[in-house]
């Protein structure tokens, strides 16, 4: 990189950062990006197992900045209900796109389809991409930030910008604190067909270990995400498939029938983790490295895009009065407001987690009405849901 170095260098190229990149170079910052390996383009034969909900107000963005049509073109799935319920009991809680006034309530869209479709944008925005390169070494004054990199080159940028996930190397750099709570869960994933039609509904069963959730990939595919304590998770993947199949439908109380599995499993560790701030001096934190959140409610990727939505607001703000868009006031500012956000959401979702996965008697006799009471409050109902979609 020339001597001069750029307005923003940005860590990290998954979504999150491939997308903050991408949005502050269409806000008009000249934008450098730094990532360890090149992702394998996309290939409608190989599914990946890591998929997302997406909200309507992070496909918005993605339209902004000429990605969404490119993703719907490829493979997203729209969902137009949700069906929340209780293993304990009680009312479901229901979203419905009819009800809500939408043609959809969302997309379940595949992470590897994001990461490509972002990726052939960033040339043409004029993102410099610094690949593959990871950081070794960090420091900042008041007037800029500078990055060394493994390959010996040095950038220089007046701020910074970690997308480079929950294990941030910037972060650690930096000396930025994180605190992280175990809940003692993986999350178990695959892909599968059921007996009966999924209704382009995004299923969602709370059980004494955690939630189930049952995801509309395409009309006769779905994606499953089933929070497990750590030994049943570890049982389930050794199981037979008939044994896993029969599993999966008791566990989704055989609302879709019969469950047969059409894809490898694969499970992750969870844990909520929050960075003590999103903004040390001229480096900024989005996304995984900022905060990891249970995945019951699906918001962890949608809440990464928010940071970056909000951060190219602040961009094209400064732009219009004619101000420093790298003003300490105005990254304070965002920072503020996005911890804020995300750090409400976080502890929410483990709330929610830790109240619904357990069947100790008192906690169930006082949850078991929760969902129906929401369901049976249209305004209630509207507010969940425009919260969850961002809007």
């Amino acid at each position: 990189m020339s001597a001069r170095g750029s307005d923003v260098v940005v860590v990290g190229a998954g979504v999150v950062g491939a997308a903050c990149a991408l949005a502050l170079a269409d806000a008009g910052l000249s934008v450098a990006l730094v990532e360890a390996r090149e992702p394998p383009p996309w290939q409608a034969a190989e599914r990946d197992l890591r998929v997302f909900a997406f909200a309507p107000d992070n496909a918005a963005l993605l339209d902004a900045l000429q990605v969404w049509p490119r993703v719907l073109a490829a493979r997203a799935h729209p969902y137009r209900r949700m069906h929340v319920w209780d293993a304990a009991g009680g009312a479901p809680l229901v979203f419905d796109a009819d009800a809500l006034g939408r043609r959809e309530l969302g997309w379940i869209v595949e992470n590897r389809l994001l990461i490509d479709r972002l990726w052939s944008r960033l040339p043409a925005a004029g993102v410099e991409i610094l690949c593959p390169a990871k950081v070794a070494g960090f420091d900042q004054d008041d007037t800029g930030v500078r990055l060394r990199l493994d390959d010996g080159r040095l950038v220089r940028a007046r701020l910074a910008v970690a997308a480079d996930g929950a294990a941030s190397a910037l972060r650690r750099l930096a000396d930025i604190e994180v605190d992280t709570h175990d809940y003692g869960q993986r999350g178990v994933v695959a892909y599968v067909r059921s007996e009966r039609p999924h209704d382009d509904t995004a299923w969602q069963r709370f059980l004494p270990g955690g939630p189930l959730a049952v995801l509309p990939c395409s009309e006769a595919l779905a994606s499953i995400v089933w929070s497990l304590p750590e030994a049943e998770a570890g049982r389930l993947l050794d199981e037979d498939e008939d044994a896993f199949n029969e599993a999966l439908a008791r566990a989704l109380d055989r609302r879709l029938g019969a469950m047969r599995l059409a894809s490898s499993r694969a499970a992750f560790p969870l844990r909520r983790q929050l960075a003590s701030t999103q903004q040390h001096g001229r480096l900024l934190l989005v996304g995984d490295a900022a905060h990891a959140v249970h995945p019951l409610a699906g918001q962890g990727v949608n809440l990464g895009l928010r940071d970056v939505a909000a951060l190219r607001a602040s961009v094209l703000d400064a732009a219009r009065r004619q101000s420093a868009f790298d003003h300490p006031v105005r990254l304070a500012h965002w920072a503020r407001t996005r911890r804020s956000d995300n750090t409400v959401s976080a502890l929410a979702f483990e709330q929610i987690n830790r109240i619904y996965s357990t069947d100790a008697p008192v906690p169930t006799l006082l949850r078991r009405p929760l969902l129906g009471i929401a369901g049976g409050l249209p305004p209630l109902t509207r507010a969940l849901w425009r919260h969850a979609a961002g809007l």
